[in-house]
């Protein structure tokens, strides 16, 4: 009687293990890219900041946006919030209100010094491939807008400030550039 019981706690257990571990979503596998150098990219405020405005402003002048300029106080927001990234290694959108202290958000994020500054912003403008200039949320060939959200921000004409600021952990870089007026208002166009 005691093997009996002892046989069918062994297998409760076992099934047990087997739903505990169906049940518990595993991470994705980390992937690195592959690099053709080992020398890290360049990096700095002072590139970072150029960069990402003429990044921008040439984004925007392909289609008619006036540039944007470069707010400090935007730049601290960003490098606040890219820090929280960096510290927790959790890639999602800030929390914020919705009222006028709202600011836009695009978030990018790669392996630790693997990335160019300009291939950074490389990545939200590719976005146009897919982009209609139709009221948000129509403004993507794909049915998502989320596929264009990044490239939309970086046009949307009533934006008229960017600040960004990057921020790494150990295995990671995350960038934030934050915008004012923020873009990507349901039911309006880009520009």
């Amino acid at each position: 009687m005691a093997g009996i019981m002892l046989k069918r706690h062994s297998w409760i257990a076992a099934l047990l293990m087997v739903a505990g571990c169906a049940q518990a979503p595993e991470r994705p596998e980390r992937v690195v890219e592959p690099r053709p150098t080992t020398v890290n990219a360049a990096r700095g405020s002072v590139l970072l900041q150029r960069t990402m405005l003429a990044g921008h402003n040439r984004a925007r002048g392909d289609v008619g946006a006036p540039p944007l300029t470069w707010s400090e106080p935007l730049a601290v927001a960003a490098k606040g919030y890219a820090d929280t990234m960096a510290r927790t290694g959790r890639f999602e959108h800030a929390a914020q209100s919705l009222g006028m202290d709202r600011q836009g958000e695009n978030l990018w994020t790669g392996t630790r010094g693997a990335y160019r500054f300009d291939e950074m912003i490389g990545h939200w403008v590719a976005e146009r491939k897919d982009f209609v200039n139709l009221p948000v949320p129509q403004s993507s060939r794909t049915g998502r807008w989320q596929d264009v959200g990044h490239y939309t921000q970086i046009v949307w004409r009533g934006t008229t400030q960017v600040g960004c600021a990057l921020a790494s952990n150990a295995t990671d870089d995350y960038l934030v550039c934050r915008y004012a007026p923020p873009g990507n208002v349901m039911g309006q166009v880009a520009y």
